[in-house]
């Protein structure tokens, strides 16, 4: 009976035309991923800065290895918590002007344990309508007031916001750095200051902006201006253009402490490989010092605007990494995407429920990887898809 019911739910997606499967890839390797014995040119990996492949990281993870071993053997507050751990907690907090930083497994647990741990049962917890599935799944398991407001619209969101606070009750505002799948970002520096205004905590999550944007890569927040002590609690990870994995969150003091003590994803859960923390370690060392990775993802990103627009193609406005490709139809979607695959270029089809329902679209995500030649002939293969 139970088999029966998950087969009817699988069955449906399949006939929607949504259901999904993973691919194994024999390497994915900066412009480049191999799969079936083909070479494809990528333009779906979030490695803006090609530094999933480097030899210094990989050079890092060995000798971690070499000295931590491969795991961590506990949770961090058992036997899990090494002095690569600690060394890479201070190097964030250094690099980004936090007081304190805690690690995560991923983006996804380290967002459930923000929201899980900030929002009191009393609290109104309002996000941003695109927000990611991570956050959307712990505000679902919030107990106490909890809304929506349209993506990037300040004046719905002010119409949220109560005019004045309850002695007990606080509004927390989260969203993200950059969107994931429509690539734009909210104007933070005004969010903050209306949330300064109504005494409401900002939460961001800035998984695509960290190690792309800002001096230094330091992230969407730094880009527009903004002081550590403008957010009341800050989400990235090492798994977009630090090319690594792994999350962390990042804020004052008492708030770390009390996510230490209350947050169960941290508490619970395996720490970090400490090998993977020396390749995080060293991924942002790079970052930092080699500018020439985000100059060379931006000019790639001007050259894919150009040519975009000159070329008809219904993308959305971003200015970032991600530039979405609006098809709308899942089934168009899908064949598109298809029809690059034979011609050698892997683009993935995002449909719903990733993405609300009518707006299927390509993902194009540039990389510092890719070569001009590359952005020319991804252009002329959407064109001739989209004519067909």
């Amino acid at each position: 009976m139970q088999l029966a019911r998950l087969q009817q739910a699988l069955a449906a997606r399949q006939q929607a035309g949504l259901r999904r499967q993973s691919q194994a890839f024999t390497q994915v390797q900066g412009r480049l991923l191999h799969c079936n014995g083909k070479a494809y040119l990528n333009f779906s990996a979030n490695d803006y800065l090609d530094l999933a492949s480097d030899k210094l990281l990989q050079g890092a993870l060995a000798e971690g290895a070499s000295r931590y071993g491969v795991g961590s053997t506990g949770s961090p507050l058992v036997t899990g918590h090494h002095s690569a751990h600690a060394d890479l907690t201070a190097q964030l907090a250094e690099w980004l002007g936090f007081e304190r930083v805690l690690l995560f497994s991923s983006g996804f647990a380290a967002n459930q344990t923000m929201l899980g741990s900030l929002a009191a049962e009393s609290d109104l917890l309002l996000l941003d309508k695109l927000s990611h599935a991570s956050l959307i799944d712990a505000a679902l398991q919030h107990k106490g007031r909890f809304k929506r407001f349209a993506h990037n619209d300040l004046a719905a969101l002010s119409r949220l916001l109560p005019a004045i606070p309850g002695a007990d009750s606080h509004s927390l505002v989260v969203t993200e750095g950059v969107f994931s799948m429509d690539g734009d970002s909210p104007d933070l520096t005004a969010m903050a200051r209306l949330c300064a205004e109504q005494d409401a905590a900002l939460l961001l999550d800035d998984a695509h902006g960290l190690g792309v944007l800002g001096e230094e890569g330091r992230g969407s927040w730094f880009a527009q201006g903004l002081k550590p002590t403008d957010l009341y609690c800050y989400m990235a990870n090492f798994g977009k253009a630090l090319g690594v994995g792994g999350a962390f969150l990042a804020g004052r003091k008492t708030l770390i402490d009390y996510i230490e003590q209350f947050g169960r994803h941290y508490i619970y859960s395996t720490a970090l490989s400490p090998a993977l923390c020396c390749a995080v370690s060293k991924s942002i060392e790079l970052v930092r010092t080699e500018q020439w990775r985000r100059d060379k993802l931006y000019d790639n990103i001007a050259l894919f605007q150009q040519r975009a627009a000159a070329a008809g193609l219904p993308c959305l406005a971003a200015t970032g990494a991600i530039q979405a490709v609006m098809l709308g139809n899942s089934e168009h979607a899908v064949a598109v995407s298809q029809q690059l695959r034979e011609q050698g270029i892997w683009l993935t089809a995002i449909r719903p429920p990733t993405v609300p329902p009518g707006t299927a679209r390509l993902r194009v995500t540039l990389s510092a990887s890719q070569q001009p030649a590359d952005i020319e002939y991804l252009i002329k293969m959407l064109q001739q898809a989209l004519l067909c």
